[in-house]
């Protein structure tokens, strides 16, 4: 173990050098833009995440004996379970009903997760500097201190969502609950990666190939004509554009949206290299916008944002999934993930990969009742996920 580490809780991600913080996150497996200090400072500078939305942060450091950052936890303590993708409002409902006066309520609870987001990767974070035994040390001491948090201040639970496997093997290890559940990527082929899309097209099944090629005709004979940009040609124009896109099918859903056009503008600005910009065009005039975050050093995206302003049939697919595809393909991206649910997304080249979280709950009874139903849903995940790899779209095992 790494001898004299000091915990300290902040408030605010401005309270930590973003030097700092960027060179911990950098260092990590499965990291993402969606950990870096200018987008977690945007979410708090826009007030898109804040006491305000539900969402006050408390993020944990441990930091060595010559003040060196070693491990951190982004956390936020939120009063509702809105924009997490794990869901537990069945949970919220039994707690309240169950637990005694004296117990409070299910909320306020900690969570640690990319806000609005469903993107997997590293929660426990810890400087690569540390040793196999270290980093595990390191990342026990963090969920011992996070369980501690929960029990001082009389929370109802903790929740790591969207975990690495090295916080799944950590929280197991510490005595967490483990959830597991279900998204849909797109890998590309490690040995001979596909040359075009074309060549994607012909590794599926042909009824899945015929869908895939009616869907892109309809938007071509709709006479959609679409154009990509990426990092710094996307304007602060652009910008305004697809959040006009963004808010506007949040609207029509009835909900709000969670994120703003000041968020948006200081994204653009202060991590351009992380976005591509899909744009729809019909005659000329802008109609719909997706948009993808990049990881470039891992050749990962991530397919997470669209808005449209006038319905054209399989828009929605052209944009958020072909177009996509057919950028990461040409760009040699290795995956592209699709975002939470949506079995649709199979016949589309996408496949079920696990996803899991941690969770950590106060009253001894009510965790050993959660632990029971985990214990039931898990048969049931692996069962699902079973079904879906018999349903592959592939012409042969890839």
């Amino acid at each position: 173990m790494v001898a004299g580490l000091k915990p300290t809780w902040h408030n605010d991600v401005s309270e930590i050098a973003a030097s700092e913080w960027d060179a911990l996150t950098a260092g990590q497996r499965g990291s993402s833009p969606f950990l870096r200090h200018a987008w977690l400072d945007a979410l708090s500078r826009s007030d898109c995440v804040s006491p305000r939305t539900g969402w006050r942060a408390r993020i944990l450091t441990l930091r060595g004996a010559q003040g060196q950052l070693v491990g951190a936890c982004l956390l936020y303590l939120k009063t509702h379970s809105w924009g997490e993708y794990v869901f537990d409002w069945a949970w919220a409902d039994a707690y309240d009903r169950q637990m005694p006066p004296d117990e409070g309520g299910y909320y306020p609870k900690l969570v640690s997760a990319v806000p609005f987001s469903p993107i997997p990767g590293p929660r426990l974070l810890t400087t690569s500097t540390l040793t196999s035994a270290e980093r595990q040390a390191t990342q026990q001491r963090m969920l011992a201190e996070i369980a501690q948090a929960v029990d001082t201040e009389k929370w109802s639970s903790a929740h790591l969502l969207f975990l690495s496997d090295a916080d799944v093997a950590a929280a197991r290890s510490s005595e967490w609950l483990i959830r597991q559940g279900v998204q849909f990527h797109w890998q590309n082929r490690p040995d001979q990666p596909y040359l075009d899309f074309d060549d994607f097209l012909a590794s599926l099944q042909r009824d899945k190939r015929k869908k895939i090629k009616q869907e892109r005709r309809k938007v071509e004979e709709a006479g959609v004509k679409f154009r990509i940009l990426e990092g710094a040609d996307i304007q602060p124009t652009d910008w305004v554009f697809f959040d006009r896109c963004y808010q506007q099918t949040y609207l029509e859903r009835g909900q709000a949206p969670y994120l703003s056009t000041d968020f948006w503008l200081q994204v653009g600005e202060s991590m351009p290299s992380s976005w591509v910009m899909v744009q729809a065009f019909e005659n000329a005039s802008p109609i719909a916008c997706a948009l993808l975050a990049v990881d470039r050093q891992s050749r990962v995206a991530y397919g997470r944002y669209w808005g449209v302003l006038k319905a054209v049939s399989c828009l929605h697919f052209e944009a958020c999934y072909y177009q996509p595809l057919q950028w990461c393909i040409a760009n040699g991206f290795q995956s592209f993930e699709g975002g939470a649910q949506g079995e649709h997304k199979l016949a589309r080249g996408l496949t079920p990969v696990a996803t899991y979280s941690a969770h950590w709950i106060r009253h001894k009874g009510f965790r050993e009742a959660v632990g029971r139903f985990l214990q039931r849903e898990e048969v049931g995940v692996a069962g699902y996920i079973s079904e879906l790899d018999e349903r592959a779209p592939f012409r042969n095992a890839q």
